[in-house]
């Protein structure tokens, strides 16, 4: 198995830093997915591991050996495009083989590997095709194949599902989860615009964030999906991960300890779990809550509301609240909401995270899904 590591990270195009301060350890046999807004540079940091692209300052490292200088195609990775690339004047046999065949390897080689692939991928019925008679979907299996067949150390996916439809997107997402269990050995890096695929894919999520010249790291964030949903560290990772994001409303300290926080919220006390140790009273803060979370009725919050968006087993209901807005989830009917009424609303106070200033978030109490996940 295969340990990747990222060492200060930098890289900037024509004075334009694009990686600023990447510090990462991928762990050997992991999933792992790099997850952020467009222009984060989560691609950009892919190819670098590939040899594709060169840091301006930095240590790539994969099974402990520095590969800053080594080529591509000694790193023993293998990597899976966006648009596939696949040769179109090559049937899929072909396409598989001929990387192995570049590599001089013996006949009997060759056609063992491509056999092991054909039949994870279930390929055997497209060997004698030609990209242009395959869907979109058998393309990238084909794409998938050809890296299987040379057996590398290290996976790279660059964003492979966001050609297809929606169908095919889950359908295959389920193909590649059950190609790394079955390959085990192989660490898996994947980059992905798309939250479901880095949810439900990962070991690990990398978040990424846009250089911001304030001198923050790239990386917003690291841990398991749970870790990143329930306790995001920052802002940033707490608007960026769950959908609809989550809901911020602005506020300022009453009184702060170790215990808790006690705020006023839109002219509301509110009472919070966290650890308030160093904020001070009168201290600005930001409370962030999921849509999920919110409870209609019996609460001592109120909105009205200005948009439902039904889908079907629930509905998304957007809320003003004086100079704040919310959504939330709910389960209620059509019949009964409507535009213009006003409800009452809960916020449970072990639901709600706290955020500094400066973005930061507060230490909550752990949460019982994660208890569960443990």
């Amino acid at each position: 198995m295969t340990t990747v590591c990222l060492r200060d990270i930098h890289l900037a195009f024509n004075g334009n830093t694009i990686l600023d301060g990447v510090n990462l350890t991928i762990e050997a046999g992991s999933f792992c997915v790099f997850i952020g807004p467009s222009g984060c540079g989560k691609s950009t940091l892919l190819r670098l591991i590939a040899g594709l692209e060169t840091c301006t300052h930095g240590d790539i490292l994969i099974d402990g050996v520095r590969v800053n200088d080594v080529a591509p195609a000694a790193r023993q990775i293998a990597m899976v495009f966006q648009n596939y690339a696949l040769y179109p004047h090559m049937t899929v046999r072909e396409n598989m083989e001929f990387g192995l065949i570049r590599q001089k390897l013996p006949k009997e080689v060759i056609a063992q590997r491509v056999a092991e692939a054909t039949r994870i991928l279930q390929l055997n019925p497209l060997l004698e095709r030609k990209p242009a008679a395959l869907s979109g979907g058998q393309r990238q299996r084909v794409a998938i194949g050809r890296a299987i067949v040379k057996q590398p150390k290290v996976f790279l996916f660059d964003e492979p599902l966001s050609n297809l439809d929606a169908s095919l997107r889950s359908q295959t997402r389920i193909e590649i989860a059950k190609l790394h269990r079955d390959l085990g050995s192989a660490s898996t890096i994947y980059v992905t615009h798309d939250q479901t695929e880095a949810m439900t894919l990962a070991d690990q999520i990398v978040l990424l964030r846009p250089y911001s010249g304030q001198g923050l790291p790239s990386i917003a964030q690291v841990g398991r999906p749970l870790d990143l949903y329930h306790h995001p560290a920052n802002l940033f990772a707490a608007g960026f991960i769950g959908s609809p994001r989550m809901n911020f409303l602005s506020g300022y300290v009453e009184s702060a300890s170790a215990d808790g926080v006690l705020a006023t919220v839109l002219g509301q006390p509110c009472r919070a779990p966290v650890d308030g140790s160093g904020l001070k009273a009168g201290e600005p803060i930001t409370i962030g809550i999921r849509p999920e979370h919110i409870g209609v009725g019996n609460g001592h919050w109120q909105g009205q509301v200005t948009h439902i968006e039904l889908l079907g087993e629930h509905s998304y209901v957007h809320v003003s609240m004086g100079d704040g807005k919310i959504t939330l989830q709910a389960k209620t009917q059509l019949e009964d909401l409507r535009i213009g009424q006003t409800l009452d609303l809960h916020l449970p106070p072990s639901e709600l995270h706290v955020f500094r200033s400066d973005g930061n978030a507060l230490r909550r109490q752990s949460h019982p899904s994660l208890a569960r996940a443990a």
